[in-house]
């Protein structure tokens, strides 16, 4: 089963109207009078924007659009895999793999297809588990095996050399693919990047304002919003009966994190990422019923032997591009591989490609730009 097939979305309308007629009958709670989003999403937000879900987002017409781009799915390692191709018309084109972070989808990268084409063939995965690439058939999807599927993918496309982007946790998996392969990958490039120090006091000793400034975003990020984490990495099927039952429940799971971590500048979600492409995103887990598939890649990834164990560094140089809301200091990213490349952008959150394409697209193609000369 190695084989690449075809693969088009198709989603029956039978399961559109049932999406339809679940969000309408959505049996709302209460909350405390003025919380705001302190304590999680507002119901009255909440309520909007699955009643425009519901009545007002053209499904099909999201459908088409992901549709205008080449999808294909292939088995690797008993895992479903699937992935947008776009070609590029360069003959000098790099091959470029990117991969999402949870709880995006290879949609979110839809704004940045055009600016990248020029210059690379797009491999747009769906991460193992979720969406189109789910939901899993086994356990031990950690994240070092995603990397040995991705590497596999490009393999059977015919690449032999080739650079990588990631987003979030699809950065470790970009940095895993490195690791892995630094005969195949040429450079990968991240944003949304994690880093942290270890107990060494050194870690600390002159760190810039920023660094400082990155650290307590760090430490606030450990101290207030890693509930999501904690579920998953522990309980993930549990949560699943919930998420995969209610659109709603699975709207308020994905839009959180689309407040919480894009762009402060914008006060709503649907500020910083289109509030169409935002439900795309949704629409992508709902339709696949990934949520409990993907809530297991925590678990897996919690559960790994070699997950804190040490690894050699990797030789693959890495580009870095901070938004306004990253936790990557320096010096600790260079204890995994190479820093040649390091960008302080004005504007941006976690989902870059999709709240700043312009800014992702310049700084994917000026690192690889550097490799390539």
């Amino acid at each position: 089963m190695t084989e690449i097939r075809p693969f088009r979305i198709e989603i029956a309308q039978a399961d559109v109207d049932d999406l339809r007629d679940r969000l309408r009958r959505t049996r709302w709670g209460a909350e405390i009078p003025g919380q705001g989003w302190d304590r999680g999403v507002p119901v009255d937000y909440l309520r909007g924007l699955a009643a425009y879900w519901a009545d007002e987002f053209d499904w099909r017409a999201a459908e088409r659009r992901l549709n205008e781009l080449p999808q294909f799915r292939t088995e690797v390692d008993g895992q479903t895999i699937h992935f947008a191709h776009v070609r590029s018309t360069n003959p000098a084109a790099t091959p470029l793999l990117i991969s999402h972070d949870w709880p995006g989808s290879f949609a979110l990268y839809l704004p940045v297809v055009e600016a990248l084409r020029a210059d690379f063939h797009l491999v747009l995965v769906s991460n193992p588990g979720v969406a189109f690439s789910g939901p899993l058939t086994s356990t031990g999807w950690a994240p070092a095996r995603s990397a040995a599927a991705l590497n596999e993918v490009m393999r059977r496309l015919g690449y032999q050399r080739y650079g990588v982007q990631g987003t979030g946790g699809g950065a470790g998996i970009a940095i895993e693919m490195g690791r892995q392969a630094p005969d195949k990958v040429i450079g990968v490039h991240v944003n949304g990047h994690i880093t942290f120090p270890s107990d060494d006091p050194a870690d600390f000793a002159e760190l810039t304002d920023a660094e400082q400034d990155r650290l307590r975003r760090l430490q606030n990020f450990r101290d207030d919003m890693l509930g999501f984490n904690a579920i998953q990495s522990t309980r993930p099927q549990t949560l699943a009966h919930g998420l995969h039952d209610s659109p709603a429940g699975q709207l308020a799971w994905i839009v959180e994190k689309f407040k919480e971590w894009t762009d402060p500048a914008a006060d709503l979600p649907e500020d910083a990422v289109d509030r169409d492409l935002l439900l795309t995103n949704v629409s992508l887990y709902w339709f696949t019923g990934t949520a409990g598939s993907s809530a297991n890649l925590y678990w897996e990834a919690a559960h790994d032997p070699s997950a804190w164990a040490p690894k050699e560094k990797s030789t693959v140089p890495l580009g870095v591009a901070l938004g306004v809301t990253d936790i990557t200091v320096r010096r600790f990213a260079e204890r995994e591989t190479p820093v040649t490349h390091w960008t302080e952008l004005p504007a941006g959150g976690n989902f870059l490609s999709a709240e700043q394409p312009k800014l992702y697209a310049d700084d994917v193609r000026a690192f690889f730009a550097d490799l390539t000369a």
